[in-house]
């Protein structure tokens, strides 16, 4: 029975830590939500600005399965390539050691933990302050109490090896420094195994090594043996990213794999030299902190500690682990950034394509695991790349307009209504996530941006709907052999062009900082559109009573220009939403 109060003590306080981490994440990701976005718009640039992006989200936001799972979600939406994407986890992987060194010298040095009620004294009242970022502040600073409280209790939860001295005879046997290299090769493969068991179980990489770091600091498990359970860890947490992508188009899922293979790889060829490289970090650690981390000691030596000295050794264990992870990630990363090009190869070979929808970018479970602030971005780009869609109609409905083919213009029309399709999708997939975004706790900002978008998706659909009217009226027009003077061609192909200005105007506010957009050239493009309709209907009724009028083709011709201003109007109606006028 105490064996089992025991082992729900520590649960307990690990479960404790957990949500402490998440508080934590969740407040930080909030408070400082458009500094976040700004780090998150290098993305799109090189693998080596991804690195540095992929471990500076991580390290603010102290979650790499967040941004492992944001980028599985940005290449199923299309807004980055997978090279692109291998940066950032990579990056991610080296950001993800910041929680080892939070926990190492907040946990361990400084006793952070006797100074979480007084965090909770400012915390508390910052966090019931509505106006500007006081209150995601104090959510952060009281996930932050909750998270070293958590570690405190797991720490005295979890028994040091100086109360239990025999424990430590079994221990030594998995680190007998006369095995053999394959048999401590076996015992290190056997304890990765272990390592990604936890991380996979708990959910949480950083979770898992401050399992490990505790435990190993307590003198549970030798350091070697701690060690393999990190590099099991790394291999836990692409478990995360993997399951994400399962719902997620063919580009995603290869996004996954890349990362998979860039741990499984890591670890692999760490396993083969970690005696060397252990004595490697054990000599940096003593030539820069003074630390012991390697040492042995035998039951009798450890029970007759000193507490300072025995203190001194859980330090050394558990900032020793910090230098072991980082330095593994760093090294990694610098070996395999130039391995990205055979990596994504691989991916590509290893991850085949279904065809048809397993190829078309989708939105589907972006980011679910990030706050509103953080995934706000994410919907901006895909916002982009619904305006490029809808700027796609204007092309193909010129060049139907214009075809004279029969089966070239069967195969505009197929296109047409596919992508009309497409932007209705995309409309409810968006709408679909906003909405599921408005019911969680939102800062002023971010509410203001959701409702601006929706408006913008609600316009861009709209403009999907004109086309494929456009492409049925075309469709009537050929069927009933409806023809247009040059005349006519020459204005329907003007309008188009102004429309298609209008578009490339709308598209590059939609990809610009919401909050620099301004509406002036938009307006005047706009404007030169109506007076073009004018021009074109004023033309028309003079033309009424001509004698070589044809009544079926001008009504023909007079829908389409109408139809082109009507789509000019929502183009400017984009604008408006983005500078929040609707």
């Amino acid at each position: 029975m105490n064996a089992l109060f025991s082992i729900l003590t520590i649960v307990g306080a690990l479960a404790f830590f957990i949500y402490g981490m998440k508080i934590m994440s969740e407040g930080i990701q909030k408070a400082a939500g458009s500094q976040l976005r700004k780090i998150l718009r290098t993305m799109t640039k090189n693998r080596f600005m991804g690195v540095i992006t992929g471990f500076l989200t991580t390290a603010v936001i102290q979650s790499s399965s967040a941004t492992t799972v944001m980028t599985v979600s940005f290449v199923n939406a299309g807004l980055i390539s997978l090279v692109e994407s291998a940066g950032i986890m990579m990056g991610a992987n080296i950001g993800t050691t910041i929680t080892g060194w939070l926990v190492s010298f907040l946990g361990f040095k400084v006793k952070l933990a006797a100074l979480a009620l007084p965090v909770f004294a400012f915390a508390l009242p910052m966090s019931f302050v509505k106006r500007g970022k006081w209150k995601y502040w104090g959510q952060f600073l009281i996930g932050f109490a909750i998270l070293f409280m958590g570690l405190g209790l797991l720490k005295e939860a979890v028994p040091d090896i100086k109360s239990n001295p025999e424990m430590l005879n079994f221990l030594q046997g998995f680190v007998d420094p006369d095995a053999g290299y394959f048999k401590l090769l076996m015992t290190n493969i056997l304890f990765v195994m272990v390592g990604a068991l936890v991380t996979v179980v708990v959910q949480s990489s950083s979770a898992a090594m401050t399992i490990t770091i505790v435990l190993c600091a307590q003198g549970i498990i030798p350091f070697p043996i701690a060690a393999a359970m990190i590099l099991g860890e790394n291999i836990g947490t692409t478990i995360t990213a993997e399951l994400a992508s399962l719902v997620g188009n063919v580009h995603a899922k290869r996004s996954a794999r890349i990362h998979s293979m860039f741990n499984v790889v890591g670890v692999t060829w760490m396993l083969l030299v970690l005696p060397f490289f252990l004595k490697l970090v054990a000599y940096i650690g003593q030539q820069v902190g003074g630390l012991d981390i390697l040492s042995t000691y035998n039951a009798d030596e450890i029970k007759n500690m000193s507490k300072e000295a025995f203190a001194g050794y859980k330090e050394s264990k558990a900032f020793g682990l910090s230098i072991f992870h980082t330095a593994f990630n760093m090294t990694n990363v610098m070996i395999m950034l130039g391995f990205v090009p055979l990596l994504v190869r691989l991916a590509i070979q290893t991850v085949k394509s279904k065809g048809g929808d397993d190829e078309e970018f989708r939105l589907e479970n972006i980011s679910k695991g990030s706050t509103p602030e953080l995934s706000i971005i994410e919907v901006q780009k895909t916002i982009g790349k619904f305006g490029d869609v809808s700027s796609r109609l204007n092309r193909f409905s010129k060049q139907l307009i214009m075809e004279t083919d029969d089966k070239k213009r069967h195969n505009l029309h197929e296109r047409i209504v596919k992508y009309e399709d497409i932007t209705d999708n995309m409309e409810i997939e968006i709408t679909e996530y906003l909405t599921s975004m408005g019911q969680r706790e939102l800062t002023d900002k971010t509410s203001i941006r959701i409702r601006s978008i929706m408006n913008i998706a609600n316009e861009l659909e709209r403009i999907g709907d004109i086309y494929f009217q456009i492409s049925k009226t075309l469709e009537y027009k050929n069927d009933h052999k409806i023809w247009f003077n040059q005349t006519q061609r020459d204005n329907l192909s003007h309008m188009i062009d102004l429309v298609e200005k209008a578009f490339d105007t709308m598209n590059s506010n939609l990809n610009m900082n919401y909050d620099h957009v301004v509406k002036t050239e938009a307006r005047e493009l706009e404007d030169k559109i109506n007076l073009f309709r004018n021009k074109l209907r004023k033309e028309g009724t003079a033309g009424f009573n001509q004698k070589d009028y044809n009544v079926k083709s001008s009504l023909v011709y007079n829908n389409l220009y109408a139809s082109y201003e009507r789509i000019g109007d929502h183009i400017i109606n984009v604008t408006e939403a983005i500078v929040g006028e609707i």
